[in-house]
């Protein structure tokens, strides 16, 4: 009766240890199916020493069974692929940070692409994401163009006033090349409402809209010196009545010769915020408005300059060159230009293309040349 009762104890140990390296085996399997091919085939294998195992008699080679099937699942060949995928996952998401800030630092902006499969930006981007975003491509800009500023010769907020309006359908350099003789001819608000309007048309004839512009600029010393004491004022309503000022202008002299933060909405800067997916606002003062809730007003000025010097360098409005820009990973735009980094590289101006800058009196700080005077080379 012992005898026989110890044999019915043993099938049924036997018994109950059996489904137990069942259950393992598959237990091992789902995770190779899903991470590794390698934890696959360990899972296979488990689960044929698991039936051998249960079909046996031999009660030593149960446990053999059950010891390789836990083994499987804990195999350190699977365990090491499953974790391997996972980082991999990670690095392909963590790859573009790491890019940006290589390209930002200039040791590899011919390397900065976006990763496959990771599109940024668009319609399936939450606004909290794309300020974040946003706010990173600040940041990244701000290490790109420490030296950004406005791109006008200017010495006091008269200059920098009459300077803005003449740079309307023309480039920045042309100003910078015609203001010297316009300032030393008339160097105050006084001395050019006083002006021979076919003198002044003669002076900034080199900007284009010669006659246009004259009429502006005469207009507004003749309402400087009636209405403000012959100052520039420092409030965006009393520049904007003057002739020819606008809120761009009104942004870039408060911005920069007063101090007061604004954004500056000209044709590069709606260009790119448009690119950056930040808006899709084409009228300028909507523009701005959008703009200046993503962020602080402290950035609102330093951020026009780098945004503007970006377009102007990088980011052209025909062929950007997406090869070579820094911020390629946060641009849901890239691939719109030359994706090429040799090519992408022959298409950049200004400083960061080996070229003199568009101020004849650049900064201390600016690392490009200056520009010539006129007719200089």
């Amino acid at each position: 009766m012992d005898a026989s009762k110890s044999a019915a104890t043993s099938k049924t140990s036997a018994v109950s240890k059996t489904p137990a390296a069942t259950k393992k085996a598959p237990a091992s399997k789902a995770p190779g199916v899903s991470k590794s091919p390698v934890g696959t085939t360990k899972a296979s294998a488990a689960s044929k020493s698991s039936a051998g195992t249960t079909n046996g008699t031999d009660a030593s080679k149960k446990p053999a069974g059950a010891t390789k099937a836990s083994a499987a699942s804990k195999n350190p060949v699977g365990a090491t692929k499953a974790p391997a995928s996972k980082r991999a996952v990670g690095a392909a998401t963590k790859s573009p940070s790491k890019r940006s800030a290589g390209a930002t630092k200039g040791s590899a902006a011919d390397k900065a692409k976006p990763g496959a499969g990771q599109p940024v930006g668009g319609k399936g981007e939450s606004h909290a994401a794309m300020v974040r975003r946003a706010r990173r491509i600040n940041r990244e800009l701000a290490e790109v163009y420490p030296y950004a500023h406005p791109e006008l010769d200017f010495r006091n907020p008269y200059e920098l006033l009459l300077a803005t309006v003449l740079s309307a359908q023309t480039t920045d350099l042309r100003v910078n090349q015609t203001t010297p003789g316009l300032f030393a001819a008339y160097p105050t608000p006084e001395d050019l409402a006083a002006a021979n309007p076919e003198e002044v048309e003669a002076l900034i004839r080199p900007t284009g809209f010669f006659r246009a512009k004259a009429k502006s600029i005469m207009g507004i010393a003749v309402a400087l010196r009636d209405e403000f004491g012959g100052e520039v004022p420092g409030r965006l309503e009393d520049l904007v009545k003057l002739p020819g000022v606008g809120r761009k202008t009104a942004n870039v002299v408060l911005g920069n010769a007063f101090g007061v933060p604004g954004i500056t909405v000209d044709t590069h800067f709606g260009r790119l915020v448009r690119r950056f997916k930040w808006t899709e606002q084409e009228d300028p003062v909507k523009v701005e408005a959008e703009i200046c809730a993503i962020f602080p007003k402290s950035d609102w000025t330093m951020l026009s300059h780098r945004v503007v010097f970006h377009g102007r360098r990088i980011c052209h409005s025909r062929k950007p060159a997406c090869g070579a820009c820094p911020i390629a990973p946060l641009c849901p735009s890239y691939g719109e230009g030359e994706t090429d980094p040799e090519k992408a590289r022959k298409l950049l101006k200004y400083e960061k293309g080996g070229f003199p800058g568009q101020r004849l009196s650049p900064p201390p700080d600016y690392p490009g040349l200056p520009a010539p005077p006129l007719g200089g080379a």
